[in-house]
């Protein structure tokens, strides 16, 4: 084989046709070949070219912390269409990232795919094959009888799904998009393209984006750190060989993830001791973990989202139960303690790294036992938004791998503030509300449904809502509150805060008191082998 060429970014982003089909790794900063697409940016800024591109990201390429990504490329003429797992995201504070002014204004056709379905459809670009039959976001937004992911009125006129009939059964059907450039990153090169992964957080998916663009005779783009000789990476470091890669970058500078230059323990280069992990601060986010953590089973494989439920393994850190549930994050970590804020989707002393396209295969079939996620609205049948605010359009990442994650879930618990606003703190072991928010999170009808809970009810699934002054379950009747916290009046505080009927169980009861308390408060997690 040849050996790869390497190029100056510059001189690589030149190699990117004009009307070319972009698949681009990362997740957020982690894995962000960042310095590669600055370069695409900064090329056609000069010179107009290349033009027309669509550009696909299974899971967010960049943020709005310091590393652009996808904001690279949002320049009129330069994007054409783009498809995303989910998308740069940050406070309505903050200015709104240049892909969004994009998206709001319908400059481009633009798609929010759930990001196991679009780690689906390269493989299927990969093997050649026609597209992605798919139960996955059936009566969500996916779903073309809702918006068929589009998110706005130029996606809507130009369908990426269908829903069609096949063995007898309802299915989505996602015809393939073969990429032409894949763009990727890693650690290490050798002389011969050869990639291996030491100093990053997670592999994500540039195996079979490599794949796909490589079956299709496209260009291969590889942004590492560092460049070695040939024959010095060992066969079982390698995650990517050289046999796909066409073109080397190097980036020196490249960031492990937001605000990380290198941290050895993301990369599993080293293990923590258990009390140097930042524990939670004692407040309200605090107790609605804890709470979380009370629906646990020792011996559970569990998920965890963004939000307060990624709080809940530093609960269990706390209680002296760290290893009680193995976490399982959609960037790959399998074991050890997912991390929070700007390393989020990284996770320090895994046991493992999976690729993200096998680990979302492992969601897609239900394979864990139990996820953790957030609200931002519940409606009267539990469906959940997650992934559209338009008025604040880029608070929101999207759905991510939310919707691969739900869509057959054993059990669910999803975690959130009752409403938004509220003035609210924990005190001699009860609730204070010491104002109301102006917001109600339980609506008539949700923005966007990320979750369908009449489909979870259908399905059998086992869903609970955790918030700071009670939990409610979705039953047969509807949504059922089952306990409230102490210092919280039913009516007042939970009832008349709900823009929808709620059930109240006959067997109401108080939330467990010794979660207000900061001191630990004793968890023991029952054995799944008992339920």
């Amino acid at each position: 084989m040849a050996r790869p060429k390497v190029l100056a970014a510059m001189d690589a982003a030149a190699l990117v046709p004009d009307g070319a089909t972009l698949t681009v790794s990362s997740s957020s900063g982690l894995g962000c070949p960042d310095a590669v697409l600055a370069a695409i940016g900064e090329r056609f800024a000069g010179s107009g070219h290349p033009r027309n591109l669509t550009s696909i990201h299974p899971i967010a390429a960049g943020d709005m912390y310091g590393v652009k990504g996808v904001d690279h490329l949002a320049q009129e003429g330069l994007l054409a269409r783009v498809l995303a797992g989910s998308y740069p995201s940050g406070p309505s504070s903050m200015p709104s990232p240049a892909i969004w002014e994009m998206i709001t204004h319908d400059r481009i056709p633009a798609y929010n795919v759930p990001s196991g379905i679009l780690f689906d459809l390269t493989r299927e670009a990969a093997a050649k094959r026609p597209g992605v039959l798919t139960k996955v976001g059936l009566d969500t937004f996916v779903d073309p009888d809702r918006q068929g992911c589009a998110m706005n009125a130029k996606g809507a006129a130009e369908p990426i799904v269908r829903k069609i009939e096949f063995a007898g059964d309802t299915w989505l059907y996602f015809p393939t998009i073969v990429p032409d450039v894949a763009i990727i990153r890693a650690t290490t090169a050798d002389e011969r393209g050869n990639l291996s992964y030491e100093h990053e957080g997670a592999y994500l998916g540039p195996l079979d984006q490599a794949l796909a663009v490589r079956n299709n005779g496209g260009i291969v783009i590889a942004q590492v750190k560092r460049l070695a000789k040939a024959g010095t990476l060992k066969p079982f470091a390698v995650h990517v060989p050289g046999v796909l890669v066409d073109v080397i970058v190097v980036a020196p500078d490249q960031m492990q993830t937001t605000q990380t230059a290198y941290d050895p323990a993301i990369s599993g280069e080293y293990f923590r001791a258990e009390g140097s992990f930042r524990r939670t601060p004692w407040g309200v986010d605090k107790v609605i973990a804890r709470r979380v953590a009370k629906e646990l089973r020792a011996g559970w494989a569990v998920n965890l989202g963004f939000g307060i439920s990624a709080h809940v393994p530093r609960v269990l850190l706390e209680e002296g139960r760290h290893g009680d549930v193995t976490w399982v994050i959609e960037q790959g970590a399998v074991g050890g303690v997912p991390l929070l804020d700007f390393q989020f989707g990284c996770s320090a002393n895994a046991e493992a790294i999976m690729p993200s396209p096998q680990q979302f295969t492992y969601f897609q079939g239900a394979g864990f036992d139990c996820s953790l996620l957030s609200f931002m609205q519940i409606d009267p049948d539990g469906s959940v938004n997650v992934s559209r605010l338009a008025a604040k359009p880029h608070v929101t990442a999207g759905c991510g791998g939310f919707v691969d994650i739900t869509a057959r879930a054993r059990k669910i618990v999803f975690s959130g503030y009752f409403t938004a606003g509220a003035k609210l703190h924990v005190e001699d072991g009860r609730l204070h509300i010491a104002g109301e928010g102006k917001v109600k999170k339980l609506v008539p009808s949700v923005e966007h449904v990320s979750f369908s809970g009449s489909r979870a009810m259908a399905q059998g699934q086992d869903v609970t809502y955790v918030t700071e002054r009670c939990v409610m379950r979705l039953l047969p009747g509807g949504i059922t509150v089952t306990e409230l916290a102490p210092g919280v009046d039913l009516e007042r505080d939970v009832l008349a805060q709900s823009a929808i009927e709620l059930q109240v169980a006959p067997d109401l009861r108080p939330m467990d008191p010794t979660l207000f308390r900061p001191e630990p408060f004793g968890l023991r997690l029952e054995s799944a082998a008992h339920v």
